[in-house]
């Protein structure tokens, strides 16, 4: 009988029967929709890729960050040379830290610096800088920073106080940021700095995209932050695949490009 039932058919069963016993049901259905998507991925890989004729989408899971800065660069490089191909690029969330072979069963690759996973497969694309940013008319701050400054004002931060590096590096010093605000995105800092007391943390080459609308300034660190190693990664079971091999080597250009 499963010899006869394929990878869509078979997900929607093992969902039906898991979901009617409790708790065990709920693991059993969040362990069958993994391993029947990673089935499925391996199932329809294709012998050959050929990126000018092909029909594809392509998924990458990332922050905003590695959509703006590196995402564009590809976009142009697949709009020039596979006009079959859609890209679909979907925000992150802590899931992805806390499991992400898991995460990496559904998407086609993760944009991610490195120091935040590790395990797996990867290309290094791009490397970046931490800076601050503080409102232009910030009552308190002059042309520089302090840790002293970093400890007692408050903080707009993406997602978590603590998911980039360079903030955990913070505590390592002693300095706990005072959360005020968290947002889902690294693009909307520059907006809940402006007109506050409020300090953040943002890579500078998106810093130097977006800030320019809001009334910020952009601050260098006054501490040796991490620098940023973006990367993108991706689940083993790709590692062969000719139409993940193509979208590597043209997210390897892609990055030549944006480092210039």
């Amino acid at each position: 009988m499963w010899a006869r039932l394929s990878v869509p058919t078979l997900s929607p069963l093992i969902s039906a029967v898991s979901a009617r016993f409790s708790p065990l049901g709920v693991v059993l259905h969040d362990r069958s929709a993994t391993a029947c998507d990673l089935l499925d991925r391996v199932f329809s890989s294709q012998a050959e890729f050929d990126p000018a004729t092909e029909t594809r989408e392509f998924t990458l899971l990332g922050s905003d960050y590695g959509a703006a800065v590196f995402g564009a660069a590809l976009s142009r490089l697949v709009h020039d040379e596979a006009p079959n191909v859609r890209l679909t690029f979907r925000q992150s969330t802590p899931a992805v830290v806390e499991n992400t072979a898991a995460e990496l069963t559904s998407v086609d690759g993760l944009l991610m610096p490195h120091a935040i996973i590790d395990g797996f497969p990867s290309v290094d694309l791009l490397t970046d800088r931490w800076v601050c940013l503080v409102a232009d008319d910030h009552p308190e701050i002059g042309t520089e920073l302090t840790l002293d400054d970093l400890a007692r004002l408050p903080w707009a931060v993406y997602q978590r106080p603590y998911d980039a590096p360079a903030a955990r590096q913070l505590s390592m010093i002693g300095v706990s940021p005072r959360v005020e605000v968290s947002v889902q995105t690294f693009q909307l800092l520059p907006y809940l700095v402006e007109g506050t007391r409020r300090v953040a943390m943002i890579q500078e080459r998106l810093a130097r995209r977006v800030a320019g609308p809001a009334a910020v300034r952009i601050l260098p660190c006054p501490f040796e932050a991490v620098p940023v190693r973006e990367a993108m990664w991706w689940h083993p079971v790709h590692t062969h695949d000719p139409a993940h091999i193509w979208l590597r080597e043209t997210a390897a250009r892609a990055a030549r490009r944006v480092r210039g």
